[in-house]
């Protein structure tokens, strides 16, 4: 058909731009001070969730802030200095569970406590008399260094990161200490209540060390992530006084590495003052040493962030991002047969992000930047590979999203996207040269008159379709929508979104 011969001769060079001019970070909400973490929930890409130290967290619905909160736990936690509310999971199986998880200090002590809840008949608020604590009370010596980040591993298992009890120097060496659950990354299986240890834990059933110990020699792990497509965990460990360290963990660990606190700071010598005996020295072989890690004129407190996997950035994927709390500043890397190459300081292009407290990653890999003063910030090409012309007509998911991401560019491809189409539902790609929108009864307004063509598609169990054309060998401007069975819509079709589609 005319449309293939198009997709064949569209594909000429564009990007002589240098890398760092091919994204920005775009502001998608602001005004929530305090925000501490942002994340979506497995299958629904149209809500943004925004944890706030306070104990609040808000939902941000297709691009709209909501004036009522999805979980407000303010009663519950103690805030201040570096408590409050920390962290948010959702179970992988959220669609059907409705499960999720979150990591606070208590009201009273400032113990650190994981606690499962459960959503309500409305997908914009969270019960939140479904509270079942499943790990804790840890109880916590200082205010600081708390740590609070939860993930859920590719295995299934909750992973926990706790810093070493605060004050600074780990003055009780608790890092080193296998018998407390401070300085320390935790494994969780949360099918129980309480949560129990996985038998694959390192120490599991060995006395030397606590069950639930996944690795150890931590400071304040903030923030971690896994990768997406590996299942390598990534740490930001926040230094002393004079480094800052990214730590590594292939997926196919067994877990039970030191990550060498107190007895290093970094790659630096620091104490072994009150560790058990038999700790190892300094630069022993028994540590796993930072893959990175960098000074203070550089900045003050490392933010853990996430390896990108997203597609709007094709040059970047597999390439580790990460920042600095006081400093604002943004780096990224990569890892190859464990030696750093292509880092690079984003800062220039970026600005610099003030209180930068955490990333976050959406569904697609996209990458989110959060700013404690109140912004989400979030990862864009800005190339344009396609115009959202709107159009469409309701489902009963409402009107199916489509919308393109990567680059039509010489030796790249672009992700084609449909959501929110019914189920499991047959469909048409509609094609034409022309923005003509003309009203076709009973469906609705089609932008791509005369149509050139059609291509089959349909919607898998979430109501998605995924789909990748290359680049072609010209330029060419496609319009394109697509058109779902939905016994709801007009002519038991939804119509989606039309799209201006550049070929470079």
């Amino acid at each position: 058909m005319r449309f293939s011969s198009l997709l064949s001769a569209s594909l000429v060079l564009l990007l002589t731009l240098p890398a760092a001019a091919q994204f920005r970070a775009r502001p998608l909400v602001s005004g929530l001070s305090g925000a501490l973490y942002a994340t979506y929930a497995p299958g629904d890409p149209s809500r943004l969730f925004v944890v706030l130290q306070s104990g609040t967290i808000r939902v941000v619905r297709d691009g709209v802030l909501l004036p009522a909160p999805f979980l407000s736990v303010t009663t519950r936690i103690l805030t201040g200095s570096e408590r409050g509310l920390l962290g948010l999971a959702f179970a992988p199986d959220y669609q059907t569970s409705g499960s999720f998880y979150i990591s606070y200090t208590r009201s009273g002590d400032g113990a650190s406590i994981v606690a499962r809840y459960r959503v309500s008949a409305n997908p914009d608020v969270g019960d939140v008399g479904s509270e079942q604590i499943v790990y804790g009370p840890i109880a916590q010596p200082y205010s600081n260094h708390n740590g609070g980040c939860i993930q859920f591993g590719p295995d299934g298992y909750l992973y926990f990161g706790l810093g070493d009890g605060g004050s600074g120097g780990d003055p009780g060496c608790r890092a080193q200490n296998l018998q407390t659950p401070l300085g320390k990354m935790l494994r969780l299986d949360v099918s129980t209540t309480p949560a129990s240890a996985p038998a694959t834990n390192p120490f599991f059933g060995n006395p030397a060390g606590l069950d639930v110990i996944w690795a150890y020699g931590l400071r304040n792990p903030w923030r971690f992530s896994f990768d997406s497509l590996t299942g390598d965990l990534w740490i930001g460990d926040v230094g002393q006084s004079a480094l800052e360290e990214i730590d590594f963990q292939p997926a196919a660990s067994a877990g039970g590495e030191n990550y060498g606190w107190k007895i290093m700071e970094g790659t630096n010598c620091y104490s072994t003052a009150a560790c058990p005996s038999g700790v190892p020295t300094c630069n022993s072989p028994a540590l796993t040493l930072p893959v990175y890690a960098y000074g203070r004129t550089l900045g003050q407190a490392v933010t853990g962030g996430y390896v990108y996997r997203g597609c709007a950035i094709p040059s970047l994927r597999g390439t580790y991002f990460f920042g600095d709390y006081s400093s604002g500043r943004v780096w990224s890397l990569r890892l190859v047969n464990g030696t750093v190459t292509q880092y690079t300081d984003w800062t220039s292009r970026l600005g610099t992000i003030a209180g930068l407290s955490s990333f976050g990653q959406d569904l697609e890999g996209e990458l989110l930047l959060v700013s404690i003063v109140g912004t989400v910030y979030r990862l864009e090409s800005t190339i344009v590979t396609a115009n959202d012309l709107g159009f469409g007509t309701a489902g009963q998911n409402g009107i199916p999203a489509f919308s393109v991401c990567g680059l039509l560019t010489a030796g790249e491809s672009a992700e084609f996207r449909v959501d929110r189409g019914l189920p499991n539902a047959p469909g048409a790609l509609l094609l034409g040269l022309q923005n003509n929108p003309t009203t076709i009864a009973p469906f609705g307004i089609v932008v791509p008159t005369p149509l050139i063509g059609s291509l089959p598609l349909a919607t898998d169990a979430l109501g998605r379709v995924r789909f990748t054309l290359p680049g072609g060998t010209g330029a060419a401007t496609v319009y394109a929508q697509t058109a779902i069975a939905d016994p709801v819509g007009p002519g038991n079709i939804a119509l989606s979104n039309a799209l201006e589609v550049f070929f470079r």
